[in-house]
């Protein structure tokens, strides 16, 4: 049975990014999949503070954090999962600071030792499965191609060791004050859900 987990960044309970990782995460439970679902905003985590101590250990196993916080839980859950929904909604042109700040949190995965140009995944080969879900006031044709969070996205993916089966950006999702999931947007999700199912 494959096991998915979803991490999403949004601040707004039931807000848009959360009605489609819940359709997406519906989808995948359909298709014989276990799904547990992570509010970034209720898992409480420091922040980074770029002192490179959990780079600095070889392997491929991810490096130990200074900090002794629920990150550590959170990557555990990572390890042991084999497909993942990544969430955030587009904030200011970018994933949200919450998403953010876990984002930068994965510098677990990268063997830098000091005196090293750049950084080494530690999980070479993207093995595992990802699909990447973000929205935004702006329509989703101009927001794909203006905005930073789809790339940021794919690169929380790459981190992990997880290669993307494509995206959903929804857009003109600031209508109205208590957003609806579009019906076009909930088959996309479902299909691509299903995807990361095998």
């Amino acid at each position: 049975m494959t096991h998915l987990l979803a991490l999403n960044g949004s601040y707004r309970e039931n807000g848009t990014t959360d009605q489609a990782v819940s359709e997406a995460a519906a989808a995948a439970m359909e298709a014989g999949a276990s799904v547990e679902i992570i509010q970034l905003r209720d898992f409480p985590i420091e922040f980074c503070v770029n002192c490179r101590h959990c780079t600095q250990a070889p392997g491929d196993a991810p490096g130990t954090c200074v900090h002794d916080d629920r990150m550590k839980d959170l990557i555990a859950r990572i390890e042991a999962a084999d497909a993942f929904i990544l969430a955030s909604p587009t904030n200011f042109s970018s994933v949200t600071a919450v998403f953010k700040r876990f984002m930068e949190r994965l510098v677990v995965y990268a063997w830098w030792p000091w005196g090293t140009p750049a950084p080494k995944y530690r999980h070479q080969t993207a093995n595992k499965r990802a699909m990447l879900i973000t929205s935004s006031a702006a329509p989703a044709i101009l927001a794909r191609f203006s905005y930073a969070s789809l790339k940021q996205l794919k690169i929380t993916a790459r981190t992990i060791g997880a290669k993307p089966v494509g995206s959903v950006f929804i857009g003109l999702m600031s209508q109205q004050p208590d957003p609806v999931l579009p019906e076009h947007a909930k088959r996309r999700l479902r299909a691509m859900a299903k995807k990361l199912v095998r």
